[in-house]
C-alpha cells in the first residue's frame, strides 16, 4: 500500500510539473503540432497535413473578431469559462432531447482541447480540458490564446490554422483575408470537416451573414497590453 501511495504521489507530481512546464513553454514558442493533427493523420491514412504558423499581428485584423462573433463573443471578458453560455446550452439540450447537441465551450476551452488533448466526448477528457483551460488562462494572455487558437484549430481535412486555410481555400495569406472571408472561415468552425469555406453551402452563407452582423458590435481585437472596453462588447453567441 505504501508503495502504491508513493507511486501515485510521484505520478501526480510528474503530471503537474510536466504540464505546467509545457504550458509555460507554449507561452513563448510556436505550437507546430498537436495530438489532434497526429490522430487525424492516422484516421485518414494520410501523413500529409497543411499547417503554417504565423504571428497574430500577421493575420487579418478581421479574423479574431470573426471567431469571437461566431464562437465566443465574451472571450475578452471571461476567465476561460462562460457560465452563461454553458447554462444556456444545457437548457437547449434538455429541451431538445435526441436532437442537435449545443455546446458552450469558449475559445480558451477549444484551445486547451486542440493543443493538449484528443477529440471526443467523455468526463475524463472534459476534466483535463478544464485543467488545461485554467492553466492557459493563468499563464497566457488573451492575445496568446487567440494566436494559438487561430494557428492550431482544424479548418478542413488536413488543414490546420488560418494561414493554411487562407492558402488552400482562398489562394492568399492570412494577412490578406478580407472581412467576408474571415466571417466565412469562422462559420465553419463548429464542424470544419463537414462545412467548407472553399465550397460554402447555402447554410454557410447564412452563417457568414450572421457573423458579419455580429462583427459590427465587436471592437477591433486589442493588441498585447492594450486596454479593452467591455461596454462595447456584445452578448454571448452560441454554437
Amino acid at each position: 500500500m505504501k508503495l502504491l501511495k508513493n507511486f501515485v504521489k510521484w505520478a501526480l507530481s510528474l503530471f503537474f510539473a510536466s504540464t505546467i512546464l509545457v504550458v509555460v513553454a507554449y507561452r513563448f514558442i510556436p505550437v507546430y503540432i498537436t495530438p489532434l493533427m497526429v490522430i487525424r493523420c492516422f484516421e485518414n491514412g494520410n501523413l500529409t497535413m497543411h499547417h503554417h504558423w504565423v504571428p497574430l499581428e500577421e493575420m487579418s485584423p478581421h479574423m479574431p473578431v470573426a471567431v469571437m462573433a461566431g464562437e465566443d463573443a465574451r472571450f475578452l471578458l471571461h476567465h476561460g469559462f462562460d457560465f452563461n453560455a454553458i447554462g444556456t446550452a444545457a437548457k437547449r439540450n434538455i429541451n431538445n432531447k435526441g436532437g442537435k447537441k449545443y455546446g458552450g465551450s469558449t475559445i480558451s476551452q477549444q484551445t486547451a482541447k486542440n493543443v493538449f488533448l484528443w477529440p471526443g466526448r467523455s468526463w475524463v477528457r472534459k476534466g483535463f480540458e478544464t485543467y488545461f483551460t485554467a492553466l492557459i488562462e493563468i499563464a497566457w494572455s488573451k492575445q496568446r490564446i487567440m494566436e494559438v487558437y487561430l494557428n492550431s484549430i482544424e479548418m478542413g481535412d488536413g488543414i490546420y490554422g488560418v494561414d493554411a486555410c487562407a492558402k488552400y481555400n482562398f489562394g492568399k495569406t492570412a494577412g490578406d483575408l478580407n472581412r467576408r472571408e474571415c466571417a466565412l472561415i469562422a462559420g465553419t468552425l463548429p464542424n470544419p470537416r463537414q462545412f467548407s469555406s472553399k465550397n460554402p453551402s447555402g447554410y454557410m452563407r447564412l452563417r457568414q451573414r450572421q457573423i458579419m452582423a455580429n462583427m459590427r458590435y465587436i471592437p477591433s481585437f486589442p493588441k498585447e497590453g492594450e486596454d479593452y472596453d467591455p461596454s462595447t462588447a456584445v452578448g454571448t453567441t452560441y454554437k
